[in-house]
Parts: structure tokens; sequence; C-alpha cells
């Protein structure tokens, strides 16, 4: 039955075991991707995450309904085991790991299954400070795991650093089964585990076609596929670019994104509250989106790695837009819905999971960006750049600034999205009604006693 009553805090932690056992792997990850695919290794590894990604895009919906009727723990415990299968295939057989991530994108889903979740336990007005402390757990995951599996990998080899992630992932399994309690209510779930699931919900194309007639979901999700397309494509490569291209050792990839990771807990937890009460959701949403903008284009032209410091700065920045989106959306959806449209959402994020890097990985493939050798392990990025006469030392990333002109687009996009949600609109309509009807009973009441006062006082 889980301890105590549910909560956001279960769903934290949940988040937080997951992302932290798949951080200590940021170090050994690179070594074996390497050694796998000695040759086109940007390309490789966007084909294997694109894979992954575009399972991940047409199971999401068929989950997100699932567990609108069945209840989110059987689908949280489901999703984290298959996301943190392939961790202890790494050491056994490095072809059957990359395997073994590409079919597990079919449950790699736990974001939406998360968000329902909070959904479940919260207010609307508590909505969007729960989705920023979610998104601001998964930041905070990465903040120290990447350095401590980079010291253990050096100190003890990756065989340790594996053991530790598959034991961090068996816990997070054992904290879902004991303590994690079922939020979706009694009276919101069938009787019986056969309950009928129409193919409509289970269909991602179907939900697709859902959306399209919506003008306030449409543009919503548009500008989710457009901002999340390129920022897909950017983790799957960029500590790989980082490595490879900027210079960085493993000491220096750690220390850059527990300095990002930080400061993107401060953007959700502290920024985002903030942005939203003063400028609405709306505008902290293209104010997200600005400086997703700036980042890549940073990134892009960037060729010093104080560069990519200060871009990581801006980055950190950024990460409020998803949040802030993610409450935009539950805003429009009913109770009884709210799997589904995190469902649609995620789907997306995870049909740009499988687009996103495949398209950096070949824009690498265009420019000739491989990886012929991993540099030796150094603390700071004095790394020669390349051969002034290459053309890359005057863009030294073409895929980040590709990226920047699609989240420009989507930036276009979201100023079409409506100020107000048709749902709020609706719920602010009924309200007005009920206090019109209220302030006429009032009046009414008035009325009828005003005679009798004046008789009394006569």
């Amino acid at each position: 039955q889980g301890i105590g009553r549910p909560s956001v805090y279960h769903a934290v932690v949940v988040i937080f075991l997951e992302f932290f056992a798949w951080g200590l792997l940021t170090t050994p990850m690179l070594t074996v991707l390497h050694e796998t695919f000695s040759h086109h290794t940007f390309l490789m590894n966007g084909l294997i995450q694109g894979v992954k990604g575009f399972l991940s895009f047409l199971s999401a919906p068929l989950i997100g309904a699932l567990s609108d009727a069945w209840g989110r723990k059987s689908f949280l415990l489901l999703t984290v085991f298959f996301t943190c299968a392939p961790i202890p295939l790494m050491r056994v057989s490095p072809w059957w790991y990359f395997a073994m991530i590409s079919v597990s994108g079919i449950f790699s889903v736990t974001f939406s299954v998360i968000f329902a979740y909070v959904a479940d336990v919260t207010q609307e007005h508590e909505r969007i400070t729960a989705y920023g402390l979610v998104s601001a757990t998964f930041a905070a995951s990465l903040v120290t795991s990447p350095a401590i599996g980079a010291y253990l990998s050096a100190s003890y080899g990756d065989n340790l650093v594996v053991l530790v992630a598959t034991l961090v992932a068996v816990a997070d399994i054992c904290f879902i089964l004991l303590a994690v309690p079922e939020s979706l209510p009694e009276k919101m779930r069938p009787a019986s585990w056969g309950a009928p699931i129409s193919w409509e919900q289970a269909d991602p194309f179907a939900s697709l076609k859902k959306v399209r007639k919506d003008s306030t979901v449409l543009p919503i999700c548009i500008t989710v596929f457009l901002s999340y397309l390129p920022e897909a494509g950017q983790y799957s490569s960029f500590f790989l670019y980082l490595r490879q291209i900027i210079g960085f050792g493993s000491t220096s990839i750690a220390a850059f994104i527990a300095v990002v990771g930080i400061l993107s807990i401060i953007a959700q937890t502290v920024f985002l509250s903030i942005l939203m009460r003063s400028i609405g959701n709306k505008n902290t949403v293209l104010l997200g989106l600005g400086f997703q903008i700036l980042q890549l284009a940073w990134y892009g032209f960037g060729s010093q790695s104080w560069m990519m410091w200060a871009a990581g700065a801006v980055a950190a920045m950024s990460s409020i837009t998803f949040p802030a989106i993610s409450a935009l959306v539950s805003r429009n959806a009913e109770s009884d819905q709210q799997g589904v449209v995190q469902g649609i959402i995620t789907g997306i994020r995870g049909l740009c999971n499988g687009l996103g890097p495949a398209l950096y990985g070949f824009i690498f493939f265009l420019f000739h960006v491989e990886l012929n050798e991993l540099p030796p392990d150094q603390s700071s990025g004095k790394k020669a750049m390349q051969d002034p006469s290459d053309e890359r030392a005057i863009i030294p990333g073409p895929p980040f600034l590709v990226g920047a002109c699609i989240v420009l687009l989507a930036f276009l996009v979201a100023l079409f999205i409506p100020e107000h949600s048709k749902a709020s609109s609706i719920r602010k309509h009924s309200n007005s009604i009920s206090s019109t009807l209220s302030n006429n009973l009032d009046r009414s009441s008035e009325e009828d006693i005003e005679p009798l006062l004046q008789d009394s006082s006569v």
C-alpha cells in the first residue's frame, strides 16, 4: 500500500534514483560507445537513441491511458524497470547493451506517468510548483552522479561504476514496490484489470489528430516538438562533443554537468514560480525559448571552454520551458485525462528523442566531425582546436546552429498560444455564473427581508 499518503515527494524520489543511476554511467558510456563504434560514433549514437525515442513515441499514449484506468504505481514500476534494465549489460556485452537501450524505449516513458501522478495529488494552483520540483530533481540527480562515476571509474574501474548504478536502480524499484502509494482514487479505477482500452486511446497518431482539432493544445504541442527536437539531439551528443571537439576531460565534464544542474535547480524552483506569478504562463514559456535560442547559438559558435561554461549557464535558464508547458497542458485537461494528455506530450518528446539524435548525428556526419580517438583525460579544456584551414574552425558545432533555427520557429509558434486556456476560461465562466446566481439569491433574500424589517421598525 506504500508509506503515507501519495505526494509529490514520492514522485521526486523515483525520478532522482532513476537518473542518478544513469548519471553514474556518463564516463563509462563515452568509453564503451567509442570502443564499440570506432567509426561514425556520432552517427551510430544518433541511430541508437533514435530507435529508442521513436518506440517511446509509439508507446507513451498507451501507457498513459492504461495508467488512467489501472493506476499509476504498477506503470511506474514497469517504466523504471525497463528504463534501467540495460545498465548491467554494459560490462556483459556492449552490443546487447546498446540493443537493449533501443528496445527499452517501449517503456522508457517514466515522465508521463510521473506527471500524471503529480497531477493526481496536487491542486491546479500547486501544479506548476510541483512540476518545477520534479524537473529540478531530474537536474539534481545529475549534479553529483557523473562526478562520482568519473571518480570511481578512474580509481576502481568501470565494473564498479556499473555495479553501483545497478544497485541504485534496484533500490528505486524496491522503493516503488514498498513505499509508493497509489495516487489514482479508487472510484476512478475499474473493478477489474480487464477494463477495455480503446485503440483510439493507444494510437499515438490518433492522439495527434485530436490535438490538431484543439486550437489551444495544437500550438503547445508544435512548440514542444520544435523546442525539444534540438534539445534531444544535444543531450545525445553533447558530452561526446565536449570531450572530442572542445577537449574537456572526464573531470571537466562532471564539473560542467554539476554546475549546470545546480543552476537548473535554482531556475526551476526559484525563478520559475516568480516568473509564473509576475509575467504569466505563456510569457514564461517564451522567455525559456529565448534562452534556449541563445544557448544553442553560443554552443554552435563557441570554440573555447569558457564559452561552453557561459552557454551552460544560459542553458540552465532555458530549463524552465518544459515545466511551464506541462502546467499549461495540464490546465487544459480534466482530472481523469491527465495520463492521456501527459502521455501525448511525452510521446512528442519521445518522437523528438528519436529524431533529434539522428538529426544531430547526421549533421555531424555531413560535416565530418568524428571521434577518431579519445583525447587523454584532462581537467582543463586547453586542447588544440582544429586546423585553422578546416571549415569547422569557423563553425565548430553546426548541429547546434541548426537547433537554434528550429527553436526560433518554436518561439514564433508559441506566440500564437492563447493567453488563457479553454478549460480555465470555462471554469471562470462557470464561476462567474455561480457568483452571479449567488448574488441574485442574496439580493432576492434581501428584498424579501427588507419589508419585514421596515414593518418591525414601524
